[in-house]
This record gives C-alpha cells, sequence and structure tokens, in this order.
C-alpha cells in the first residue's frame, strides 16, 4: 500500500495544505499593526520581555561575524597611521559597531567622569565640567552626586553617545596619583556610595556607565608595566569593597579593567579579578570593557573573562579581530564564551534602554540649567580648612580685595587626560605646556575675580598675578584682605612629582602672609597638598578644579552666600614621610621598565594607616570647617535583623543656617582589624540656628567584619565594639557608646 501512485496524491495533499498554511499567515500578517509585525519579526524588540530573554533572542539570531563585531571597538579619533572608523562620532573615546538589520544600535562612548569630555582637535567638543570627583566625594551628599551624574549623562545623550565611560572608584592610596582628581578619595565606603550615585545619575538616561579602572590601578608613573601587589583579604576590605558598593547600588552597564598587572597578571586577563571576584562572586551581568591599550591577548584574556577589546589601535594587536575569530574556530576559546561575551553586552544594552531608547546628535543641552547644577556641586565640596579670626565669610565693609595668582582673574583650572571637558567659548587659558597629551591645559571661563568684584561694589578689588613674589607682597600690603590663589596642575599619564605646590608657589604664599596676615589662600589642586605656609595664613580654602561654575562658586562661599560644608574624602599629610610610599614608585623617566608596588598597608589606607602608625595629618579626613557651629547628642545603638542601627541629634548652636556632616566611626574593643576603626556611616543635614534633627543610619555589616579569603566570606567576631558619633577622623571629643555583637559569617 506504499507504492509510488499512493504516495503522489498525499504530496499534492501536503503541499496544498502548506500553500494554504502560508497564504493564511501572510494574511494574518498583513493584518496586524506595524508593532506586532515587528514583534514577530524581530522578538528580542518586545519590551515585555526580560533582558535576559531579550538578548538570547537577538544572539540566536545573529551570524559569527556580527557576534565577533560586538566584541571589538574602535577610537573615535584618529590614532598614529590609523584612521578612525568613518562611523563613530569624531573627536569621541570609542565605537562599537551594530547590527542595523536585527534593530540593534552601535554603541558610541565618551569620557568620562567629569563630563562629556572630547578627544583634541580643531572644533573640540564644549560641554558643561563637573569639579573633580574628589570635590563631589568632598559633598558627602548623595543626592548631589546623583543630580551631577544626571546632568552629565543627559548631555552625553544629547552629544549622540549612549556609554559614557564615568564612574572611577579607585581609592586614594597614593595622593600623588595624577587621576585622583577622577575618584572619589580614600575610603572604600565613602567611595562607594558616592560613585553609584553618580553612576544611577548617569543610566538615568538610558546611557551605560562604566566602573573602572578594575584594579588597584593607584599611580600613573608606570601604569602600563607595574604589578600592584596586595594581600586578597586586605584587597577585598579596601579597593575591592569600593568596587563591590558601587555594583550593588547602580549596577554599572560595564567595568573597565585597568593597565595594571595585579599579583602578577595583568587585570584585563586575570581570572581571579574578571571571573571569580566581579563574575562568580559578586554574580556581575554586565559586559568587562578593556581601557584603552590595556590588552596583551587573546585567548588568556577571552577566557579569563575581558569581553571587549576597546579601540584596538590602542593595543599591538586586533586580538579581538581575525585572531579571536580563529582562537574560537580551533577550540582554544570556546563557542560558549564568545556567545557569553556577546550576550552580556546585549544585555545591558537592553537592561540600560540603550536598544529602546536609540541616540542621536544634536540634543537640546540647557546649559545655565547645567552650570548650575555644576555650580551647586563646587560650593558644596569646598572645604574650609582654617578661618583663624574669623576672616571670613568677608564683610560686605571691606573696602580693598587683593587678589593674587593662578589666573583667577580669567578662571579656574581643570585636570589633565581624557577626563578634561573643554569649556563652552573655549579655555580661558591657551598656551600653558603642555599643549598636547595629557593636555591642554584647561581653565574654565568662570572668573573668580569678577565674581569678587561683583559681590563687593564698594571695594577695590585688585588683581596681580602673583609671578613676582616680592611685588605681590608689595601690592598686598594695605589690603583689607588678600585673596591668594594657588593651583597644582596634574592629569593622566601624569603624577604629581611632590605634594609640594609647584612653581615657587610656596614661597609666593609666605610672602603675601608674611607682608599682610589677613591672606586666605585657596586652593586650586587636585587633592593634598603640603603647607609650610599653614601657620602664617589667615584662612585656607580647599576648592579643588571647580568646574564651569568654579569662579562663582568660590566668591559664593567667600562671602557668605554659601555656607562651607564640605568634609575632606582624604587625609592630608603633614609631610610626605608620613606616607606608606614616602617615595613614589617607579621612574617617569623609564616608563618601560617593570616594578612592583607593594601595597604593604593592607587595607589600612588613608586616616586608617594614620591611626595604626599613631601619625598626626595636617588636616584628618573628614574635616572641614562651617560658619556656624554644631552640637552632637544622644547617641544610641540597637540591632534588628542582625544589622547595627544607630541614632543621635544634631543641633545647630550657631547663628547661622548650615550644613554638617555627622560621621560614625567603629572600632573593635579586643577584636583585631587592619586599623583601630573604619568610617560606618555618616548623614548630610541642613539646620537653621537652634534648630535639631534626629539622625538615624545602618551600617554595613561588612564594615563590622574582616574578609576571610579561603573561605571567600566575611566574619564578624564576637565581642564589644565602640562607636563614635564624630566631626572628622580625629575628634578627640567625639561621643562613643559600647554595643555587643555575636559571631556572624556572610556572603558576598
Amino acid at each position: 500500500m506504499n507504492s509510488a501512485s499512493t504516495r503522489r496524491p498525499l504530496a499534492i495533499a501536503l503541499a496544498v495544505a502548506a500553500a494554504l498554511a502560508a497564504a493564511t499567515v501572510l494574511v494574518a500578517s498583513t493584518a496586524l499593526p506595524a508593532h506586532a509585525q515587528e514583534a514577530a519579526a524581530r522578538p528580542w524588540m518586545d519590551t515585555s520581555l526580560s533582558a535576559d530573554q531579550r538578548a538570547r533572542l537577538a544572539l540566536q539570531a545573529m551570524t559569527q561575524q556580527e557576534k565577533l563585531g560586538w566584541v571589538m571597538g574602535w577610537f573615535g579619533s584618529d590614532f598614529g597611521d590609523k584612521k578612525r572608523n568613518p562611523a563613530a562620532l569624531p573627536l569621541s573615546a570609542g565605537y562599537i559597531a551594530g547590527v542595523p538589520r536585527l534593530g540593534l544600535p552601535a554603541l558610541f562612548e565618551t569620557d568620562a567622569g567629569l563630563g562629556v569630555a572630547s578627544q583634541p582637535g580643531k572644533t573640540p567638543r564644549e560641554r558643561t565640567s563637573l569639579p573633580s570627583g574628589l570635590a563631589t566625594a568632598a559633598t558627602w551628599d548623595r543626592a548631589l552626586a546623583y543630580s551631577g551624574g544626571a546632568m552629565i549623562g543627559a548631555e552625553a545623550r544629547a552629544s549622540g553617545f549612549n556609554v559614557m565611560l564615568a564612574g572611577g572608584v579607585n581609592l586614594l592610596r597614593e595622593p600623588r596619583n595624577g587621576r585622583n582628581f577622577e575618584y572619589a578619595g580614600e575610603d572604600p565606603l565613602l567611595a562607594g556610595v558616592m560613585v553609584a550615585q553618580q553612576v544611577r545619575g548617569i543610566q538615568s538616561n538610558h546611557v551605560i556607565a562604566t566602573m573602572k579602572h578594575f584594579a588597584v590601578n593607584n599611580q600613573e608613573t608606570g601604569r602600563f608595566v607595574l604589578d600592584s601587589r596586595i594581600d586578597d583579604a586586605a584587597n577585598r576590605m579596601s579597593d575591592l569593597l569600593a568596587f563591590q558598593l558601587v555594583l550593588e547600588q547602580a549596577d554599572p552597564g560595564s567595568v573597565m579593567c585597568s593597565y595594571n598587572r595585579v599579583n602578577g597578571a595583568y587585570a584585563c586577563e586575570s581570572g581571579y579579578l574578571l571571573n571569580q571576584v566581579l563574575k562568580q562572586d559578586w554574580g556581575y551581568k554586565g559586559y568587562v570593557m578593556s581601557d584603552w591599550g590595556a590588552v596583551h591577548s587573546t585567548v588568556a584574556s577571552a577566557n579569563s573573562g575581558l569581553d571587549q577589546e576597546s579601540a584596538w589601535e590602542f593595543d599591538k594587536s586586533q586580538y579581538f579581530g581575525p585572531a579571536l575569530e580563529e582562537a574560537v574556530a580551533n577550540g582554544h576559546v570556546p563557542q560558549a564564551r564568545l556567545d557569553d561575551m556577546v550576550f552580556r553586552i546585549l544585555r545591558t544594552m537592553f537592561e540600560k534602554g540603550v536598544v529602546d531608547h536609540p541616540v542621536a546628535e544634536g540634543g537640546v543641552i540647557d546649559y545655565a540649567a547645567h552650570g548650575l547644577v555644576s555650580r551647586t556641586d563646587a560650593e558644596e565640596g569646598m572645604v574650609l580648612l582654617k578661618n583663624a579670626g574669623g576672616v571670613l565669610p568677608l564683610k560686605a565693609s571691606v573696602k580693598k580685595i587683593v587678589v593674587i595668582g593662578a589666573h583667577a582673574d580669567v578662571g579656574v583650572l581643570a585636570g589633565g587626560g581624557s577626563s578634561v571637558v573643554y569649556p563652552v567659548g573655549g579655555s580661558a587659558v591657551t598656551g600653558i605646556a603642555p599643549t598636547t597629551w595629557p593636555g591642554p591645559v584647561v581653565y574654565h571661563a568662570s572668573s573668580p575675580l569678577k565674581a569678587i568684584q561683583a559681590r563687593a561694589p564698594g571695594a577695590s578689588v585688585v588683581y596681580h598675578d602673583g609671578r613676582d613674589a616680592d611685588a605681590a607682597a608689595r601690592a598686598a600690603a594695605d589690603a583689607d584682605v588678600v585673596l591668594l590663589f594657588a593651583q597644582q596642575w596634574v592629569g593622566e599619564a601624569l603624577d604629581a612629582v611632590s605634594l609640594s605646590l609647584p612653581d615657587n608657589q610656596d614661597a609666593l604664599i609666605a610672602a603675601v602672609a608674611k607682608a599682610n596676615p589677613r591672606t586666605v589662600v585657596v586652593l586650586e589642586t587636585s587633592g593634598p597638598v603640603l603647607m609650610p605656609w599653614l601657620g602664617q595664613s589667615a584662612a585656607v580654602l580647599q576648592a579643588w578644579y571647580a568646574g564651569s561654575s568654579g569662579g562663582e562658586a568660590i566668591a559664593r562661599v567667600l562671602f557668605g552666600e554659601v555656607n562651607p560644608s564640605g568634609r575632606l574624602p582624604a587625609t592630608f599629610p603633614a609631610s610626605e614621610s608620613q606616607l606608606p610610599r614616602p617615595v613614589l614608585d617607579g621612574d617617569p623617566k623609564n616608563e618601560g621598565k617593570r616594578f612592583t608596588v607593594d601595597y604593604h598597608e593592607g587595607a589600612a589606607v588613608g586616616y586608617k594607616w594614620f591611626d595604626l602608625k599613631g601619625l598626626k595629618p595636617l588636616f584628618p579626613f573628614g574635616h572641614g570647617l562651617s560658619y556656624t557651629q554644631f552640637a552632637y547628642s544622644g547617641l544610641a545603638a540597637s540591632q534588628k535583623d542582625g544589622k547595627l542601627q544607630l541614632r543621635f541629634k544634631v543641633t545647630n548652636t550657631g547663628a547661622v543656617k548650615g550644613k554638617d556632616v555627622p560621621q560614625l566611626y567603629v572600632a573593635p574593643q579586643g577584636v583585631k582589624w587592619e586599623a583601630p576603626k573604619r568610617l560606618a556611616g555618616w548623614d548630610k543635614v541642613e539646620l537653621a540656628p537652634g534648630e535639631s534633627r534626629e539622625v538615624s543610619v545602618t551600617v554595613d555589616p561588612r564594615l563590622l567584619a574582616m574578609y576571610d579569603s579561603r573561605s571567600r566570606s566575611w566574619r564578624v567576631a564576637k565581642g564589644r565594639y565602640k562607636v563614635m558619633l564624630a566631626h572628622s577622623a580625629a575628634d578627640e571629643d567625639a561621643a562613643s557608646v559600647s554595643v555587643a555583637l555575636e559571631a556572624r559569617t556572610f556572603k558576598p
């Protein structure tokens, strides 16, 4: 019964049925609305699906060549004899081609943490700049960090970018580090929390943020060759803890691995850092991109957890180009690993809204509103270090003000390197060396002098450039007050030579302060500097790199329109001999020579090192004065659901409204830690004169624990712990309470 004659009618019947079914599908599909047709043809565009589901569906629809296209990036500018990819945005950080046939957009990358940066060129991109990362950290204000991130993320989107290489959280282990101004200080809790808020703000614009530089990337000298040596447990309780907090609180879409080696392995081919710590222990679901020029291999990098080679032109080869294709074909890199690399990138694009909210150049930017965001950040981050005799705020009755130095007549200084944001209208000062990488040296055109003159219309306000110390001292002698601006320019690829102010500025300050004891020093520096003239000056205001509206912000603080509320995010040493490494490791004249940096201080970074060694700093972590006074009372501790909760009251006991940053430190009693105490929490409160407020803080259990590398867990030891409510890390009058904790072990 299975003859050819019987099979023929059956075949005809099946063909007819198939044709009818196809016609039915065609009629049904043409009857569907456009968005339904899109969903049927491209199911990964269905926004009701999870990011994981969408990424899997898109991955399944790709060819091998399309997959390989996601894992190798291009520079957005000419580099040596290599011309930029024509599809990249000009003078940008990078570009990764999309897959138009699948509706997947390209990735357009921009530097960096202070705003939309531009590579140098004839017509660089001009945008709004936040103050330095250290200035933002000095605000200790979570909401301000978020609003700053939201602002620069909005400008990135309006400029056509959907990836922002922002989220720098390397700890300030080395105060001479040229990139400290991009980061958030020495304490993992403060740095992690503040950078997390900035990342959240950036990503609120459907822009991918980048947590960097992973990890232990703490100096620029020899950054391509140095080996950062650090104990694993110490790393987990310091540098890595800061990264972990950012990941947990903000979920950055990408992570950038750093140039340096860590315990022998390059960070971008460290299976321990990328696979074990980041992806296994912390459960990170985003993708890992390399720093520009940080890739040294194909097989080792891919198998160790690197997902994307950034701007291949900076590397010695296209490691994730044809070499990766060959490695997958011959099995040295499994196909499943390539699929995971692409899946992580696609998942991030869907999860952060990059696919559903495509970017385009030419968006509207409200520079006035964004300038106000930058100005507020600068104002709240300025730290009043000294104010003898209440010389500040400046009085309305002042008759003569002499302003000296640092080009304060025209603008405020910015740091150098890839993070520099070119000011709208151009730099206020040009031609200062270096004019090429890591320059040009940029000044934001927000003149402190003009802002000061506007607030003292009845006074004689005189400017002196400060190049001749004797002439400056003579000009300052008869002034009611002298405002002396001092500066320190550093940047990416360029550490400070020392912590002393460059260009004989210490001698200038000493000469002027001797001629007029009512000298106020305004510091525009990357981070901590030495102050041999401190005893001679009347006041010192740490203004950092103050951003697009910095001159106006400085004047508002000097005249009391804003009550300073910044607190130091880093310890200011009294001398370099107090540092764990008094001499900077490496030879800046021989950048190719490999060397090791021994981070023997372990987790005792910054104030913890000073506590451990019994050293008295010039200014302690957390220090900062106000034009009013604050008192603390009622410190109490309780435990709920295994977490330590602290309560206290803050009162403004002075005569003007102001903001305070009460800080909580915890010290073990009978239990050994890496240092005598740790920052456990803080809040920032604004109070009118006489006003009080109750504050409650919950302590992260990891801040009460030691990390155990063998079990990869945190362990709280049973015993008593002292909690201190303080104005700074060196507050000798801090109120305290003792609490008993039970033993506890937990992960992550």
